[in-house]
């Protein structure tokens, strides 16, 4: 397996979703070695389960600058590792790539060794620009993208927005496609939920001030900045609330910027980047979580949001669209709709026991289709078909 982010190095979703995959899958029987560039640290070797090990190779640079060029040249570096690697352990049945980032040294391992290619798609160039490729950067992205699925025996999504996207911008057939989910763990919470939390939150919000949580990336495409407005309609009709709005990103210092000249600093809270734990027990205090996002293959915030019990709105985009069952499970809205928007976040401060059923019909479905093993078993059955096609297969 090769992914260009595991913790430490953890930007988005992808990130989570190894992490989580990984020591799943070697919990299963899988005998699993991932490599990933060690932009951020960590030990260069982690056993992660007695099946599963980590490599991060160190790069040539500290962070990457130009990522298409970056990702190339760290990409000969990873093929390097890994063709090690393929000699001391005398081989792999498969190769996993996650996104485009690794996709050069898996492609490479495919063909000099003839093993099957799996390649998870968790979002796309042209997706993240609304359909639109714009710039040179964009197009070579897209071109990597494309060559990454038509070269793959097999492709993942994890949405079927996901997969609905393949197949339109790179004409993938839907035969080689396979929709797996994320998914959460929802022990994680249970020791947070079962203590008394009232001094953590009272560091956050005053007694008689609702929480609302939004936790991501701070970019445009996540609809934070629809989120800081609708924030200041809500307080402007009377609402107690307080905004925490957590998360790093481009999108950060205009934001910031916005809500003073909104003076709204008392009641938006932009923290920047918060840790698991603080991310958790917000999650815990929250009254209410919101993820107003404009694009979102997937969107495993809201999977935490609910695994953690507490209600959440979502855009009715992407992946979100699909975890979230409209006034069941929580409420969606259109995208980009700031009146929606308004009016939802005070229908749940308005209505909190019907809220609170949301949550709990939100809970039990997390349990039953979203947990990490489940996904693992899912994936351990797609690589057995694909283990076994290959030894049918002439490949000269």
């Amino acid at each position: 397996m090769l992914s260009w982010e595991f913790p430490p190095n953890m930007t988005g979703g992808l990130g989570a979703h190894v992490a989580e995959l990984a020591p799943t899958l070697a919990a299963q029987g899988v005998d699993l070695t991932l490599l990933t560039p060690r932009w951020k640290g960590g030990a260069p070797t982690e056993r992660v389960h007695e099946n599963a090990m980590v490599y991060r190779v160190d790069t040539p640079v500290e962070t990457p600058s130009n990522y298409y060029a970056d990702a190339q040249q760290m990409n000969l570096i990873l093929g390097a590792f890994a063709e090690e690697l393929w000699t001391r352990e005398d081989g792999y049945d498969l190769v996993h790539a996650h996104d485009w980032l690794v996709s050069f040294a898996a492609q490479s391992l495919k063909m000099v060794h003839k093993v099957p290619l799996v390649a998870t798609l968790h979002a796309t160039e042209r997706g993240r620009g609304g359909g639109r490729l714009s710039g040179e950067m964009a197009q070579m992205i897209n071109g990597a993208e494309w060559w990454l699925t038509y070269d793959a025996w097999h492709v993942i999504t994890t949405s079927h927005a996901m997969s609905r996207e393949l197949r339109h911008f790179f004409e993938l057939p839907a035969d080689k496609i396979s929709v797996i989910p994320n998914g959460v763990e929802p022990a994680r919470f249970h020791p947070h939920r079962q203590q008394d939390l009232a001094a953590f939150r009272a560091e956050w919000a005053l007694p008689d001030e609702k929480i609302i949580f939004y936790v991501g990336r701070m970019q445009r495409e996540k609809g934070v900045h629809l989120l800081v407005e609708a924030a200041y309609r809500v307080l402007e009709h009377g609402a107690r609330v307080k905004f925490i709005l957590a998360g790093k990103g481009g999108l950060l210092d205009s934001l910031r910027r916005r809500v003073a000249e909104l003076e709204l600093q008392d009641f938006i809270l932009l923290t920047g980047y918060v840790d698991d734990e603080v991310r958790d027990q917000l999650f815990c205090v929250a009254d209410l979580a919101v993820f107003p996002s404009l694009y979102e293959p997937f969107g495993i915030v809201a999977l935490e949001a609910m695994a953690a019990q507490c209600p959440v709105i979502v855009t009715d985009v992407g992946g979100l669209g699909e975890v979230v069952d409209n006034h069941i499970t929580g409420i969606k809205i259109p995208h980009n709709n700031l009146d929606a928007l308004v009016d939802s976040i005070e229908y749940m401060l308005r209505n909190p026991q019907q809220a609170r059923e949301y949550a709990d019909h939100a809970y039990a479905v997390v349990r039953h289709e979203y947990t990490w093993e489940h996904i693992a078993r899912e994936t351990i059955h797609l690589y057995d078909e694909i283990i076994r096609a290959r030894k049918l297969v002439n490949w000269e």
